[in-house]
């Protein structure tokens, strides 16, 4: 420790313990290794390609990717792939997941690799003694895709989405969520590790990747007045990716942290949100209005008392979006508005 101005100890940047990040090119991954980086921990990514410089760029500008980030091979659908990564690692942010969007194959596609994926990963921190804690992300959708809801009683931690709902409605994103997380708490308890879960709603931020994952996307299409792409949003919890990642770093620090955790800042209808961002942005053609709804309409409300009483206090709609939108601007996805 060094000394610091004030004569309170200062962690020396870089004196951290080693932690792998799965999945490291991703939205939400990119940021929470930035956040580490900044923290002062030694991060090992798991990548499919190493070699791609072009797409992993974003990694290797951050500031101090030079000398604490280490960029591996890995895949999720290959058992072992994930050994040498998580090796000696005291913490595993397991991130890597199928992303939202309609599939051939809804079970190759989506629901393996998510459910699999993720046992893949947890074998293989099962054989390092060095291991501490995991934390897995999974998503508010393995929570609210529900038929029993009462309007009056927020929904907190100890709900699960239906399967069954799910399957009936094909809504495979959800379903491989719940699914996934089901099995990471079995394997956990069977295997003696030390699992904590964030769930977040719909994530809202800068997108470090110049390619734009598809939750970027659809905010950029809304943007762009494509009613389309929100139109499937109906009521929806929303809340900065940068809240996601201190959440991350929150439950793997605490050492009373534990279960599962909601992230989530506020719940809105989606003509809300475009009302609100139709008056922020009066020159960006955000549409009012969304025919041929079809998103889920039940009213509901998140409770997020457990991971707020852990010190995480989060960002509101506003500073999401304008956040998003700046950055946005400046990648030349948006014109520049005065």
């Amino acid at each position: 420790m060094e000394e610091g101005k004030n004569g309170e100890g200062v962690q020396k940047l870089g004196a951290k313990a080693t932690v792998c990040v799965t999945g490291a090119s991703g939205y939400l991954a990119s940021w929470l290794i930035k956040r580490l980086l900044q923290s002062g921990y030694r991060v090992r990514g798991t990548v499919r390609d190493p070699g791609n410089h072009k797409k992993l760029s974003h990694l290797w500008s951050l500031e101090g990717a030079e000398e604490r980030l280490e960029l591996v091979k890995a895949d999720l659908m290959s058992e072992g792939s994930f050994d040498d990564a998580v090796m000696g690692c005291e913490g595993v942010f397991h991130t890597a997941s199928p992303v939202i969007g309609v599939k051939s194959n809804p079970k190759d596609e989506i629901l393996d690799p998510a459910i699999k994926g993720t046992l893949n990963v947890l074998r293989s921190c099962k054989k390092n003694p060095s291991l501490k804690r995991v934390v897995l992300t999974s998503s508010s959708a393995a929570v609210r895709a529900r038929e029993d809801m009462d309007p009056l009683i927020p929904l907190d931690e100890s709900y699960w989405s239906s399967p069954d709902l799910c399957q009936k409605f094909e809504i495979w994103y959800a379903l491989s969520k719940t699914l996934a997380e089901k099995a990471a708490w079995e394997f956990a308890k069977e295997n003696g590790i030390d699992l904590v879960t964030v769930l977040p709603a719909f994530v809202v931020g800068p997108s470090l990747p110049s390619d734009l994952c598809s939750t970027a996307s659809d905010v950029l299409g809304l943007l762009r007045g494509e009613t389309q792409k929100f139109a499937w949003h109906g009521r929806m919890g929303y809340v900065h990716i940068d809240d996601v990642a201190g959440c991350h770093i929150l439950v793997y620090e605490k050492a009373e942290a534990q279960g599962r955790y909601l992230c989530s800042s506020k719940v809105v209808e989606n003509y809300e949100l475009s009302s609100l961002l139709a008056k922020r942005y009066p020159s960006l053609p955000i549409p009012t209005r969304f025919d041929n709804l079809v998103g889920d309409r039940t009213y509901y409300d998140f409770d997020t008392s457990k991971v707020r009483r852990l010190g995480l206090e989060f960002k509101g709609v506003e500073e999401m979006f304008d956040d998003c939108i700046a950055a946005f601007q400046k990648q030349g996805h948006l014109p520049i508005t005065q």
